[in-house]
């Protein structure tokens, strides 16, 4: 039988299910990556488990969100992650080395291997023909102590690439252009394979911006071919060694298949508040520019700065613009100070800010009140970069610099001849700030500041279910909307009882009092409620404040699973016109929900209030209904460890 790229990944790490899609699969995982916003979390959670060391062949603990040290939150998390590390055989990426996604393409990804990582943009690693899986913390942890991870199978669809793309587009254009045509939730159960003619055409850092982007789509993850290019570059980072080829059988077949012609693709530009609200750049040309923003998990690649550096020299940054810039790794920024372009890029007047995650999740440099921002990065949902009123435009680096330099959005083809790039035969290789495990753990003592606070459990699902709707919210409620980032907040993700103050902050603050006085309850979602991070802080944090079920008309992946893995029913409206006869404030019950759930019947929801009833239903494997009726994922794993 011909397979395709993903079936043969996902064939050799299958361990229980057949690759049917729809039915739930289990795979072995072979590395996992946290990072900090994440990771105290998830560590807190692994050692809750009671093993003594990882059981993956890789896990890597990088520290890039919270570097932003404003009080002493932050320092103790990533002392503790550090000692963590140390002991449980765990590489640990030291403060200022870079952003997770960046470093693991560079020192750590290896072709037709699976990785799963507690933040959404882990799919980056596709780009080196890895399956690369976001999940939640919980996930993590239980992969790193040698459990499966479970998912449906997702539909495959062959990302057809045509051509080649003309001068100053880009692969971030290919991804906004998907973006249009499929929209943040074209992509929800679906696996993105790129595939074609084109695929040949680019580098590995362009393709890791596509993966890195799929995440916005919904997709479980995308994937490229492991050819020629991917060899050039694993010999360039001198790990030639574990490069293998991989591509799909001829005759292989997909789900579904979608083609893009590179040679017709121009500029493109996703305008506020959503990635899949893309244009091309020359409709909106004129609008005035605030700041310019370069870097992420997105852009941040050697051969991105090296881009940027070219077009700013010998020029200067528009003088009612702030440009800043973020190389994504000590490699990168070592890079480009030894060869110039760092000067180039200092020259023209942007600010150099540290290879960290930094503005992408409100960490610093919010643009001003009413402010328009051109970001390279992922996200740009409103309020997410720290002011509200602002406007968030994502773009390509060339897009980027030309408003740098013109103070208004402006079709990059109008800088002149585009600056060619050519690739290192070898990149700077100094991984002294990747510190190994302890080769003697049980004299590692593992550091816990203050803001450790223990983990919350929930108790086993009641089977009667009573309480109030404490919030209805409309389509595409992200993570950001249920627990904000930024620099407040942040800090907090270790302390469960503290973060739980902000919920739901930027669309009622008066939730998390009103969840408490009620003694929990239930919400109300409209479609594709959760879209956005993988933080499960989203899912524990309303669990801490007694949320029983979240009942909307359709779930994100990451964030369902999430609500699973912390025991919240996630429920979907029977008939979505139900949805319109519920408010805040009214009363719901459900009874027998555990024999109801056992039997996979539909539930009957009574609204008290009105005296009206409804259904909902719910999709639940076996074990999913196994974790939900015990209280989430890690009673559950804790049950049948020690069974």
């Amino acid at each position: 039988m011909a397979l395709n790229i993903t079936q043969k990944v996902l064939k050799a790490h299958l361990v229980s299910g057949d690759l049917t899609q729809g039915k739930e699969i289990a795979i072995r995982i072979d590395q996992t990556l946290t990072q900090d916003a994440t990771g105290t979390m998830a560590y807190l959670q692994f050692e809750a488990m009671g093993i003594l060391k990882v059981r993956t062949k890789l896990s890597v603990s990088y520290v890039d969100h919270n570097t932003l040290q404003t009080g002493f939150e932050n320092a103790d998390d990533h002392r503790y992650l550090q000692s963590v590390a140390a002991k449980y055989g765990i590489y640990f990426s030291r403060p200022g080395n870079g952003i997770c996604h960046q470093i693991h393409l560079e020192r750590f990804g290896v072709p037709g291997q699976t990785l799963l990582g507690s933040d959404s943009h882990t799919p980056t690693g596709g780009g080196l023909g890895m399956i690369a899986i976001g999940a939640g913390g919980l996930d993590v942890a239980v992969a790193m102590g040698g459990g499966p991870f479970y998912l449906t199978m997702p539909n495959i669809v062959l990302m057809e690439l045509k051509g080649s793309l003309k001068p100053w587009v880009s692969g971030k254009d290919i991804i906004l252009e998907l973006l249009r045509i499929l929209s943040v939730k074209g992509g929800v159960g679906k696996i993105i394979e790129y595939g074609g003619e084109g695929v040949k055409t680019l580098t590995v850092p362009e393709r890791a911006t596509i993966t890195n982007m799929g995440a916005e789509l919904g997709a479980t993850t995308s994937i490229f071919p492991s050819d020629e290019q991917t060899k050039k570059f694993l010999k360039a980072q001198k790990r030639i060694k574990i490069w293998r080829e991989l591509s799909a059988d001829k005759g292989a077949e997909y789900d579904e298949k979608i083609t893009i012609d590179l040679d017709r693709l121009e500029p493109l530009i996703a305008k506020p508040h959503s990635p899949d609200n893309v244009c091309r750049v020359k409709e909106i040309e004129g609008t005035k520019v605030n700041q310019v923003l370069i870097g992420s998990c997105t852009n941040s690649s050697y051969r991105d700065l090296m881009i940027v550096a070219s077009l700013l020299k010998g020029k200067k940054v528009h003088p009612e613009v702030s440009l800043g810039i973020a190389p994504g790794s000590k490699q990168v920024f070592q890079m480009i100070a030894k060869n110039g372009a760092l000067a180039n890029i200092v020259g023209a007047g942007a600010r150099v800010l540290e290879s960290a995650c930094g503005p992408c999740i409100g960490m610093g440099q919010s643009p001003c009140s009413h402010g328009v921002s051109i970001r390279t990065f992922n996200r740009n949902f409103e309020g997410r970069s720290g002011t509200k009123d602002a406007s968030i435009f994502l773009a390509s680096p060339e897009v980027a610099v030309a408003a740098a330099l013109k103070g208004t959005i402006t079709d990059p083809r109008k800088l002149g001849k585009h600056p060619k790039i050519k690739d290192p035969d070898f990149f700077l290789i100094d991984d002294n700030m990747i510190i190994p495990p302890s080769k003697k753990p049980e004299k590692v003592e593992i550091v816990r500041g203050p803001n450790i606070a223990p983990l919350p459990v929930k108790e086993p699902m009641p089977d009667h279910l009573e309480g109030e709707v404490l919030l209805k919210v409309g389509d595409n409620i992200t993570t950001d909307h249920i627990m904000p980032a930024g620099a407040k907040i942040l800090p907090l993700r270790s302390n469960i009882p503290r973060i739980s103050e902000h919920v739901f902050e930027a669309v009622d603050p008066g939730f998390p009092k009103r969840a408490k006085e009620q003694g929990g309850g239930f919400i109300i979602g409209g479609d594709n409620y959760g879209q956005g991070s993988s933080r499960e802080h989203a899912a524990l944090a309303p669990m801490y404040l007694g949320v029983k079920f979240v009942l909307s008309k359709s779930f994100a992946r990451i964030h369902r699973a999430n609500l699973i893995n912390f025991g919240i029913l996630p429920l979907t409206f029977s008939n979505a016109a139900d949805y319109n006869s519920l408010d805040q404030g009214d009363k719901l019950e459900i009874r027998d929900v555990l024999t109801t759930i056992r039997e996979s019947g539909p539930l009957e929801i009574k609204n008290v209030t009105k005296g009206t009833d409804f259904q909902a239903s719910y999709d639940l494997t076996i074990r999913q209904k196994e974790i939900i009726m015990a209280g989430g994922l890690l009673n559950y794993t804790k049950r049948n460890a020690a069974s």
